[in-house]
């Protein structure tokens, strides 16, 4: 049988796309080498984070945050056990989830790791079982995994990766975290919130390197609330584990040479475009310098009838991301017009506070030369976080400075990653700082501060600060 579409990996970029693509009535095949469908993101990656990080929430409320509300608690404790038996459910629940979701829309799973034959053939290996498989197209939507450092090699049991950082079996003494960005704080705060000294290594001078330069210094100080100390302009050299203790060398910019010593050390310095054992080059599919797969802007390779899509091409290493490219890959394939708009693709950050934005951040609009202006409004004066007890952080509106167009939404504070919906919404449609600001919005809400941002932004006139 040659199907239409054979979609190699099942992560929110593959398993997408064979939906989009059954819906379109395309005869579908996914290939997956995992038992469990959903990628990195639903085993390792988003969902159980996400996790832990309400888990681990929960705990540090009812220990820090309760008596002010006036619940008194005593006996408070810790179940590492039962809080990684949740996530575990919450994981399996969810693959299940896409298993159905395969089967009601017809399509086929292949399970085994797959290679290039040639251009419309697949080889797939499942232990000592080969395959063949052919499709009129093939999307390549592989994923990624995780960068490692050639000076500290992992061990999975003292110096790990996300993947083994998300199924300790007991709360470390002293945590360090090689990387600040959003692996690194999300997972760093988990354990920080459970009682963890937790120690962040990071090369950039600030948190969150890649957001708008505010954000990573407004989330440093909310973290040092926890416990979590950093090292910032310090880059790793080495590392090495004797008996239950692992000691990380680095140097600082300046050129001090540091030891520090803990009993666990978490490896997140970002992921790489994961292609291993497909055989790009039997195909002829053209790899760019950093292993990511060479795509139009169609998401075709130079082999017309191979596609790309997710962590595995140029872009953010983002779920949805990922998810709106398989939609609109399958789409182009069936011949129908779409649209992805890259500048309105937001990024999240699940601490708490949260951390989202979307567009362009202030360094970027300077170093493109953009005039712009600022509106920013604290969660301190708002009534909904007041009343909450999450006043930390602010609402920020960046607009352009002739026709105040939105160029950008930066949100640190409570429920941020809800809150950016409507920032993407707005500059999807290109609404200016003034249609946000006199757009009617509930009283309380968390919201109300991204009118009052927009408000600031327009002409100065917030009416809360």
């Amino acid at each position: 049988m040659t199907y239409d579409l054979i979609v190699i990996g099942a992560g929110p970029g593959g398993y997408v796309a064979a939906i989009r693509g059954a819906q379109l009535g395309m005869t579908v095949a996914i290939i997956e080498k995992e038992k469990t469908l959903g990628g990195t993101c639903l085993n390792w990656g988003c969902i159980p984070s996400k996790a832990l990080l309400d888990s681990s929430e929960h705990y540090h409320q009812a220990a820090h945050k309760f008596k002010v509300h006036g619940i008194e608690v005593t006996g408070l404790k810790v179940n590492i056990k039962q809080m990684m038996a949740r996530k575990n459910d919450v994981v399996s629940s969810t693959t299940q989830g896409i298993d159905y979701l395969m089967k009601k829309n017809k399509i086929e799973r292949i399970l085994g790791t797959a290679s290039f034959k040639d251009a419309n053939t697949l080889l797939v290996t499942n232990g000592k079982t080969k395959t063949e498989h052919q499709a009129k197209k093939i999307i390549i939507a592989t994923g990624s995994d995780v960068i490692t450092l050639p000076s500290v090699a992992f061990d999975g049991k003292r110096i790990i990766s996300s993947k083994e950082a998300l199924d300790l079996t007991e709360i470390p003494k002293h945590l360090i975290v090689i990387g600040g960005g959003v692996i690194g704080v999300e997972l760093g705060s988990v354990y920080a919130r459970l009682g963890s000294q937790v120690t962040i290594i990071e090369y950039a001078d600030r948190l969150l390197p890649t957001m708008d330069k505010e954000l990573g210094k407004s989330l440093e100080k909310s973290l040092k609330s926890l416990g979590m100390t950093f090292q910032f302009n310090t880059q790793v050299t080495g590392a090495k584990v004797v008996k239950n203790k692992a000691t990380v060398t680095a140097k600082i910019k300046t050129g001090e040479d540091i030891q520090i010593e803990a009993d666990y050390v978490l490896v997140a310095v970002g992921r790489r475009a994961y292609t291993d054992g497909l055989a790009l080059d039997v195909a002829g599919i053209k790899a760019d310098e950093r292993g990511r797969v060479e795509t139009n802007e169609h998401f075709q390779t130079n082999i017309a009838s191979v596609y790309a899509i997710g962590d595995v091409v140029k872009g953010p290493m983002l779920a949805h991301k990922a998810s709106e490219e398989g939609v609109a890959c399958v789409e182009y394939i069936a011949g129908l017009k779409t649209h992805l708009n890259y500048n309105t693709i937001p990024g999240v950050v699940y601490t708490w506070p949260e951390v989202a934005s979307v567009g362009q951040s202030e360094e970027q609009l300077k170093e493109a030369g953009i005039l712009y202006k600022i509106g920013k409004f604290p969660f301190k004066a708002s009534g909904r976080a007041r009343a909450s007890e999450e006043s930390e952080g602010f609402a920020k509106v960046l607009a352009d400075a002739k026709t105040d167009e939105i160029l950008g939404i930066h949100i640190i504070g409570p429920r941020a990653s809800d809150m950016i919906g409507e920032a993407v919404v707005a500059m999807e449609y290109r609404a200016s700082a003034e249609d946000i600001g006199s757009i009617i919005h509930a009283h309380p809400t968390f919201t109300e501060a991204l009118k009052e941002a927009a408000l600031a932004a327009t002409d100065n006139r917030p009416i809360h600060i």
